[in-house]
């Protein structure tokens, strides 16, 4: 996050409750109302939908210094769930209070503005990724774009972000484990 988006949330946060999050709690679910706004200080947090067949796609990988489903500001419900992946703390704010001080605070607006549209661009990248119809491309698209693989016990997560199923990530890594063997 850049300096003056920093400055922005730490205002805007500054006197904001503080919740800690243990591992699987939830913070909001889908269609729950719009009440508060979350800055996650600490710690990580997946926001998450599940399609129709159950399939779990993360939107949003969320780490600290991250505002969650900040758009949310603008609607009634939620359109996803918010999972706490790591131990986390998050600064909650009423959404009364979040916009009113965006409405009073012309810089504070251009801020999150900045925000929300690296986030489009973000989200536009992973639908990109997603759109690739091999797991292989996926993976290629995912890791050119700095990314790395993570631990082993975190591989079904890389499946998640990438829209694929466990297995046929599984499949892959494995596939290129043995060409790099030979």
């Amino acid at each position: 996050m850049i300096a003056i988006m920093c400055d922005a949330v730490g205002r805007l946060f500054q006197d904001a409750s503080r919740w800690v999050l243990a591992p699987g709690e939830s913070l909001f679910h889908r269609g729950d109302p719009v009440v508060s706004m979350f800055l996650l200080r600490s710690g990580r947090v997946d926001l998450v939908r599940h399609g129709a067949t159950g399939t779990r796609m993360i939107l949003q990988r969320a780490d600290a210094g991250s505002m969650l489903a900040e758009a949310s500001a603008w609607s009634d419900a939620y359109h996803c769930d918010a999972v706490v992946v790591d131990a986390s703390e998050a600064a909650v704010l009423p959404r009364t209070t979040f916009r009113a001080r965006i409405a009073g605070d012309p810089r504070l607006a251009e801020a999150l503005a900045m925000s929300l549209a690296r986030s489009v661009q973000a989200a536009r990248l992973r639908a990109e990724i997603r759109s690739l119809p091999k797991v292989a491309e996926r993976l290629d698209a995912w890791l050119g774009e700095g990314n790395s693989l993570p631990e082993r016990g975190r591989w079904h997560e890389l499946a998640a972000e990438l829209s694929v199923t466990r297995e046929a990530l599984y499949r892959e890594l494995s596939r290129r484990r043995r060409r790099a063997g030979r």
